[in-house]
């Protein structure tokens, strides 16, 4: 059972989400203010946080900066009235994992929250111990060493920038389900950029062009990366 801290300082807001989580099966902390979060925090294990910006005192944004200094895995989904543009850069830029705004259709929300927590369960997102060794992973002729971070087809090395191994790994790990969009631009996030490649915006036409490079060095195999129209992609089993 996932366990979720809401911070939210809207009384009525905070009770239906609560209720709303509670039965769906997730655990609930609440808190209305930084300071009460922060001691919540400081006390208690949590998978993921639903934060307002609006609150009273210090906002959601110096949360988010003191969960990103002491948490930094700790999946985060701002929940707020600010539907700016500027406002939806700058949080997901101070490393909110998502960005809703209010008024909110609650199924919306409850899918959101299923896809971030999913996304921090990934192999992109975990820091490997350097006492750990991942297995690799074999899928028809193709085989991923997480370890080294390089893959082989039919036994041919691959030729993978760094962006391009993120997205073949998250797609072989969930091989036969689709990825969306926002969960690849989501762990290349959570990654280190590119060398070289600092200024290259993450968004959908990059990513686009990321899936076209990726589907042409696997055309000699019988993987093969869909399109599901409105979603994200799939990788179909061989």
């Amino acid at each position: 059972m996932a366990t979720i801290l809401i911070v939210e300082d809207d009384a009525l807001l905070l009770d239906a989400l609560t209720g709303q989580l509670q039965q769906q099966q997730y655990s609930v902390c609440t808190a209305s203010t930084v300071a009460s979060a922060i001691t919540v925090l400081q006390s208690h294990a949590v998978d993921g946080i639903i934060l307002d910006l609006g609150l009273p005192g210090p906002d959601g944004m110096e949360l988010l900066t003191w969960v990103r200094r002491q948490i930094a895995g700790l999946p985060v989904l701002i929940l707020t009235a600010r539907d700016g543009v500027d406002d939806r850069v700058r949080g997901l830029n101070a490393g909110a994992d998502d960005y809703l705004t209010k008024p909110f259709n609650m199924q919306e929300l409850q899918a959101r929250l299923q896809a971030m927590l999913r996304r921090a369960r990934q192999p992109a997102f975990t820091q490997p111990s350097t006492a750990a060794v991942s297995l690799p992973t074999a899928l028809g002729p193709l085989m991923l060493d997480h370890t080294a971070r390089t893959a082989a087809l039919n036994g041919t090395p691959l030729d993978l920038t760094q962006r391009e191994w993120e997205l073949l790994e998250l797609l072989v790990h969930r091989c036969g389900e689709v990825v969306t969009r926002d969960d690849v631009l989501a762990a290349w996030r959570a990654g280190p950029p590119e060398p070289g490649q600092t200024a290259a915006p993450l968004n959908s036409n990059a990513l686009e062009v990321y899936v076209h490079r990726l589907r042409k060095k696997l055309d000699a195999s019988p993987l093969s990366i869909r399109n599901i129209r409105g979603l994200g992609y799939m990788l179909n089993r061989p």
